[in-house]
């Protein structure tokens, strides 16, 4: 079993301090994860790190195999899936350096990344209302002021296709909606948690303030990669305190999702879904029996 897992995103590739290592190189139904899964131990945690990105940063935001990485670590047995990820703060108290621990998300996408483990002759429609295990999300910021990090609790983040950064307008149209941060990575990441029956909740650090402040520059790479430095070390130390700390699975819903959410009878479902989803439909397979 793994406590939690961690999903690092840019400039997080890799998790120090974790002992007794184990390297896993996976195949899945869905291709390859961005890299191999390293597991060992924080503590008394069980605790996997997956690097979004890849090794070496060569995956663009489209290309991640989030299908792959989420199969991946539910056939691993976590149970719980921290993403931390690099931002662009929407509002003047989401300064660069700052942490925000967001509670919504609003989907900017193309719909060209594969969204859903559904389909195939499996029809389901998990619940999005709130995408973020609250009890898992929680801990994150009481994690956070634990380290003297003080992350803002709350806030929407706007996904984005990327690769490239917004427009001025498109900064000042999120703006408007309330957004508090803008990505690229945060779906289909957080709804196929979701549809695995994980916990998820994500730990964002603002590197720039996109394209709307008025006194400055609108964001580039050259810029965001210069702050993440500093943003990823203490990343890293919210999370390794978040893994002292962590919720009983009892405290949410997220471990039962598909109860509410599968339509097609398990006796119906085609034995080849069965084996593409062998882990996250297992639970509801035993049940059944």
């Amino acid at each position: 079993m793994v406590d939690l897992a961690v999903i690092g995103g840019s400039g997080f590739y890799d998790f120090a301090g974790l002992d007794d290592l184990e390297d896993h190189f996976l195949d899945t139904p869905f291709g390859r994860p961005s890299s191999a899964i390293r597991i060992g131990w924080l503590g008394q945690s069980r605790v996997a790190f997956l690097a979004r990105h890849g090794v070496g940063h060569r995956l663009l935001p489209s290309e991640i195999p989030q299908q792959a990485n989420i199969w991946a670590l539910k056939s691993l047995g976590a149970k719980r899936i921290i993403g931390v990820s690099a931002v662009g703060g929407l509002q003047e108290n989401c300064s660069p350096g700052t942490a925000v621990v967001p509670d919504q998300l609003i989907d900017r996408t193309h719909g060209q990344r594969p969204a859903t483990f559904f389909g195939s002759g499996l029809v389901g429609h998990v619940a999005m209302a709130e995408p973020f295990c609250p009890a898992l999300r929680a801990a994150t910021v009481v994690a956070a002021a634990a380290t003297g990090e003080a992350a803002i609790n709350g806030g929407p983040y706007v996904v984005i296709e990327g690769p490239a950064f917004g427009t001025r307008a498109e900064s000042h149209l999120y703006r408007s909606w309330g957004a508090s941060i803008v990505g690229m990575t945060a779906l289909p990441e957080a709804q196929l948690a979701r549809e695995a029956e994980l916990c998820y909740t994500l730990l964002t650090t603002v590197t720039d303030y996109d394209s709307w402040h008025p006194t400055e520059a609108g964001v580039d790479a050259a810029t965001v990669f210069r702050v993440l430095k500093a943003n990823v070390a203490r990343a890293q130390a919210v999370v390794a305190r978040l893994a002292s700390m962590l919720p009983d699975q009892s405290a949410c819903g997220c471990s039962t999702a598909l109860d509410a959410a599968l339509v097609t009878p398990v006796e119906a479902i085609p034995e080849d879904a069965r084996t593409r989803l062998a882990p996250i439909l297992a639970r509801r397979v035993e049940a059944a029996r």
